[in-house]
């Protein structure tokens, strides 16, 4: 299978390239795209599996990386892994794996060129989530990689559902009532916000299960990683936000469950490696062998659920408020938090004015009727101007 890989530097795009090393027989890699800043490694991934063209986002990046790869193609600029995002083709895959609203345009490549698309790109569906299902040449083009979302799309093959932008039919009745979404509860969890008042970046960046970027690890403390699944959940799998309902479960062993109309809950459980939900992106329906450890099941062990604290970590109902408001409120959402994100990260606001801000900001936009891309980019750049005004006013 011909596959494109987006991101392909980061931690998405490394355990991928991994995946497919250990499955040779299985796939062609014929395009790698990154943002630019780490050349030496996206060289040696293009050696390693022969690629024949890479893309960079950073137009100042592809001098240099066209001395490091000689008689590669090298693409740079905004449009690159947008353009490159057209080469897997239809019958081929391309994995999203992308950070941030820029994953957008690359998301809409992949699937006007009839691809499937391997979806890690969060953003895609939070800024864009109607012209994604506008883009989309035929139904379930989409395959999810978040941990939480490939769970939902594994259980949901024990019954009925033939809604959302996952499923390959469009027509029938729904056995689901309700989508659960796990969440480890980050490094804050069980604190009181009187507690949070004070936390350092470092402490907000040591996530107690998962190894992530910094952005990402950042919303896992706040929560608004699991506000910004749930309304990706809505998009994906055709749910109202009110039957999404995220739960605290430490042990990051579930990875998410669906709810059926008669009672019944199905569960999708590994020990969190994130190589299982890519492996399924590539491949998907079809499973390979050996991508991860199983559990344990000879071994005593316990699994802890607990509900979410909404007073201590708000950005899950700002985020159902935001998806049942209008198209663009989520893309308002995600552009305000990642200027947030980047002001705490760079120390100059306070953790807790990163969901207030964001909330301020999303709560001051009024939304045209109609959406298309110009009108995505212009939403969210008001935001990113608007939460820079709020920054600045917080400001430690």
């Amino acid at each position: 299978m011909r596959v494109v890989i987006l991101g392909s530097t980061g931690s998405i795009g490394t355990q991928a390239l991994n995946v497919i090393r250990n499955h040779p027989d299985k796939f062609e890699v014929v395009g790698l795209g990154a943002g630019g800043n780490q050349l030496e490694l996206l060289a040696a991934q293009t050696q390693e599996f022969r690629v024949s063209t890479v893309a960079v986002a950073n137009q100042d990046s592809a001098p240099a990386l066209k001395e490091l790869l000689p008689g590669v193609a090298v693409w740079a600029g905004s449009e690159a892994l947008a353009e490159l995002a057209a080469l897997a083709g239809p019958g081929g895959v391309v994995l999203n794996g992308i950070t941030g609203s820029v994953g957008l345009g690359p998301t809409l490549a992949a699937l006007h060129s009839g691809a499937q698309l391997a979806l890690a790109n969060k953003e895609s569906l939070v800024a864009g989530g109607k012209l994604v299902a506008d883009a989309m040449v035929r139904p379930g083009q989409i395959t999810p990689v978040d941990s939480e979302h490939s769970a939902i799309a594994q259980a949901l093959r024990s019954g009925r559902h033939h809604k959302g932008l996952t499923s390959p039919e469009v027509d029938g009745t729904s056995e689901v009532a309700r989508l659960i979404l796990t969440a480890s509860g980050g490094p804050f969890r069980g604190c009181t916000r009187a507690q949070l008042q004070d936390v350092t970046a470092q402490q907000a960046l040591n996530h107690p299960t998962w190894d992530m970027g910094p952005v990402v690890t950042i919303n896992s403390a706040t929560l608004m990683n699991k506000g910004l699944e749930l309304i990706e959940a809505a998009y994906l799998f055709d749910m109202s936000p009110q039957q999404i309902v995220p739960v605290v479960h430490p042990q990051s062993v579930i990875h998410s469950m669906v709810e059926f109309c008669d009672g019944s809950t199905i569960a999708q459980a590994s020990p969190p490696d994130m190589q299982l939900p890519i492996a399924l992106g590539l491949s998907w329906p079809d499973r390979l062998p050996k991508v991860a450890t199983p559990c344990r099941w000879d071994t005593a062990t316990s699994w802890d659920f607990e509900p979410l604290d909404d007073a201590v970590f708000p950005a899950v109902n700002l985020a159902r408020e935001a998806v049942a408001t209008s198209a663009l409120h989520p893309a308002v959402m995600n552009a305000a938090n990642e200027e947030a994100v980047a002001a705490f990260l760079t120390d100059r606001i306070s953790y807790l004015a990163i969901i207030d801000i964001v909330s301020q900001v999303v709560a001051d936009f009024s939304a045209p009727e109609t959406v298309d891309l110009a009108q995505v980019q212009a939403a969210e750049a008001w935001a990113r101007h608007r939460a820079q005004a709020e920054i600045a006013k917080a400001g430690k």
